[in-house]
């Protein structure tokens, strides 16, 4: 029992640790002065190479693909350039509260998405979750239009990348039935990144010439929220229930919102205050009541 113990205690420490990790991904791409596809590209890339001694064991398996399963991988994978795009595109449109709370509605977009494709229903418990946040969406994008065009610009930005990173989750969970998390990973993160380097040598972005502050800023998204966050929540999905690990998305935006307040001096407003707290008790009450 006392092992038990100890190990519920490890989990929900990784857990923790998880959830701050992700949440420096928005300072870090508030800090760099670089192109946000040049930053998507990096960031994705520098993940493989970090990854790259595991492909050796999972070699069976990642070079045996059919060819729906490369189809799926390609969509999947472009799918998460577009939500990378738009969602880092919008950092630079509105504040970090507003950007990553309006990222949260992801589960609900999944939701949605599941029942057109899947015919999974939500059960009323979730209707009203759903409502909640997509109210405290038009409340924010009432909000920052009264603000600024440009930061309204930035929640829509952020409410597409939500939209983008949806569908992308859709066509992970089908093909994750006959494949393991980390050649799905691998591959879904190498042709995003491909699919990125394509937008950069068509919008004239440049490879190299980067400051070594730059650099940096490219290997702590790599390490820090890629590694530290999304990856380590992958591995908890074997020790916690996806409900529980699914719960993650509301810690983010707090952290978030008080890192940003720290770290680059930006005030949360009385109607970011309201309008996010709505969003997140509608996202919890969504996921708390939804189906495992």
């Amino acid at each position: 029992m006392e092992r038990s113990t100890k190990s519920v205690a490890t989990y929900e420490l990784l857990y923790i640790i998880g959830i701050i990790a992700i949440s420096f991904s928005s300072i870090f791409v508030r800090w760099s002065e670089a192109d946000v596809a040049v930053i998507a590209m990096y960031r994705l890339y520098l993940t493989n190479l970090i990854m790259l001694p595991l492909v050796w064991k999972y070699r069976a398996e990642m070079f045996h693909l059919s060819a729906k399963q490369w189809r799926l991988l390609a969509f999947s994978g472009v799918m998460l350039a577009l939500h990378f795009l738009l969602w880092m595109a919008s950092l630079r449109l509105t504040t970090v509260a507003s950007s990553t709370v309006i990222l949260t509605l992801e589960p609900v977009m999944v939701m949605l998405g599941s029942y057109f494709i899947f015919r999974i229903k939500a059960n009323r418990m979730m209707l009203w979750g759903m409502g909640l946040a997509l109210v405290g969406s038009v409340i924010i994008g009432s909000g920052d239009f009264a603000l600024s065009g440009d930061a309204l610009l930035g929640d829509i930005l952020s409410l597409l990348g939500a939209a983008a990173v949806a569908v992308h989750m859709l066509i992970g969970k089908q093909l994750r039935k006959d494949m393991s998390a980390f050649a799905y990973n691998f591959w879904v993160f190498a042709l995003a990144a491909t699919a990125l380097a394509f937008y950069n040598i068509v919008r004239g972005n440049s490879f190299t010439g980067y400051s070594s502050k730059e650099w940096g800023l490219f290997l702590l998204l790599a390490i820090v929220p890629t590694l530290f966050g999304h990856y380590l929540f992958n591995w908890l999905l074997k020790h916690m229930s996806a409900a529980a690990v699914s719960m993650s998305v509301l810690g983010e935006p707090v952290i978030s919102s008080l890192l940003a307040w720290v770290l680059l001096k930006e005030a949360l407003t009385g109607y970011q205050l309201a309008a996010g707290a709505l969003i997140l008790f509608g996202v919890w009450l969504f996921i708390r009541h939804g189906k495992e």
